[in-house]
């Protein structure tokens, strides 16, 4: 009986023993198979890398032999790819959500490209807070037919108001700007240059954005006197040969002046009143309308307003010297042309140089008139000359 226990109990021993040390050995084949075969694949995928890069600009991140993991940088650019992917799908749920704000302010925009009279609307004008005038404290009374109301202690300037008086103005110089007049635009705060030049520039006129000198219109003899005219045709091209017939005359007066800040150029206003010249002003809820001749009840203070009233009106002068042109090419004058110019004489080379006659003995005729004195014949015909020449000479008009 000891004998039987003993073996039984030794022999199950060496049994577990040798199983232990079989399924040992079978994961010990195992794992090795699985490491063969990630070598494998580790030399498969950097042989691709390598073919990759070969034919491609763009490298391919490699692969860590230890962590089977890609570099740092890759992760970076993993990491921003999802968060790219996380931002589409976010815009796509909520990109329908909110209000839409193109087209929007511009401001370069009135300068390069300002607005028609046909393209003032009163969106237009309330945006470029036409409407705004000053603190009731300060209104003029003479502004009540513009005021549309008030709010938090402030007058409403009417924008239908604004934008009738506007089409108005902007009628008066395109015609005349057909008429070749010449038109000022002075606005002399700061901010203000740029919109007066530029409606300068389009309406062919003349600017004013510094300080106005007093008497430059009532004694303008002595102060512009030193000017120098040249004579213009219908085209605007300069005619030579006038020179001496300009030394005494006088200086000329703007056509039309508009005045984008009245209450700063009162001098200006009352010049042009002395001389009846038409004046255009921006007028707010403290000027008096009755300094210019055609008011434009707007916001002086605000340079988007400045900027759309100077570019409606430079528009405006823009068409009318555009009819201006048309009609010069079909040889229709639009203006008055300058008096006392003749045309002037041919040079003495020129006289010497064509074949002299001799003067017959008989009488000639002239104008039905029989004369025998070969100088009062000259003098006729100097006269006739002169005659014509005036006739010519009213195609002409005179530009500073």
């Amino acid at each position: 009986m000891i004998i039987r226990s003993v073996v039984a109990r030794s022999t199950r021993r060496a049994l577990s023993r040798r199983s232990f040390q079989t399924a040992r050995r079978l994961l010990s084949a195992e794992v090795d198979s699985i490491d063969a075969s990630a070598d494998n694949s580790l030399r498969n995928v950097q042989s691709i890398e390598s073919q990759i890069n070969a034919n491609t600009d763009q490298h391919v991140p490699s692969v860590d032999p230890e962590t089977h993991a890609t570099s740092p940088a890759a992760q970076a650019t993993d990491l921003v790819a999802e968060h790219y992917r996380q931002f589409k799908q976010q815009q796509q749920r909520t990109g329908h959500l909110g209000s839409e704000i193109s087209p929007h302010y511009q401001p370069h925009t009135l300068l390069n490209n300002p607005p028609s009279p046909a393209d003032v609307t009163l969106e237009l004008l309330l945006a470029s807070e036409a409407h705004q005038g000053h603190a009731t404290s300060l209104w003029n009374p003479a502004n009540a037919r513009y005021i549309h109301g008030i709010r938090q202690g402030i007058h409403i300037i009417s924008l239908e108001v604004t934008a009738a008086h506007l089409r108005r103005a902007a009628k008066v110089v395109q015609e005349v700007s057909r008429r070749g007049g010449l038109i000022l635009f002075a606005g002399t705060r700061d901010g203000q240059d740029t919109a007066v030049v530029r409606a300068a520039q389009l309406a062919k006129g003349y600017h004013l954005f510094e300080r106005w000198i007093p008497g430059s219109i009532t004694n303008g003899q002595q102060i512009l006197g030193k000017c120098k005219l040249k004579v213009v045709n219908e085209k605007d091209e300069t005619v030579p040969g006038f020179e001496e017939q300009l030394f005494e005359r006088p200086v000329l007066r703007p056509d039309l002046v508009v005045c984008v800040n009245p209450l700063e150029n009162y001098v200006l206003l009352h010049e042009c009143a002395l001389n009846n010249i038409p004046t255009i002003g921006v007028i707010d809820t403290n000027v008096n309308p009755t300094w210019v001749t055609y008011p434009i009840p707007a916001n002086d203070d605000s340079l988007r307003c400045i900027q759309v009233i100077a570019g409606v009106l430079g528009r405006a002068g823009e068409a009318g010297q555009k009819q201006r042109f048309e009609a010069a090419s079909n040889g229709q004058i639009t203006y008055r042309p300058a008096d006392d110019l003749t045309l002037p004489e041919e040079p003495e080379a020129d006289k010497s140089a064509a074949p002299t006659k001799p003067q017959a003995s008989k009488p000639v005729a002239l104008g039905g008139e029989s004369i025998e004195n070969a100088d009062e014949v000259e003098a006729k015909m100097d006269d006739a000359a002169d005659q014509d020449g005036r006739k010519l000479g009213h195609r002409i008009k005179m530009s500073s």
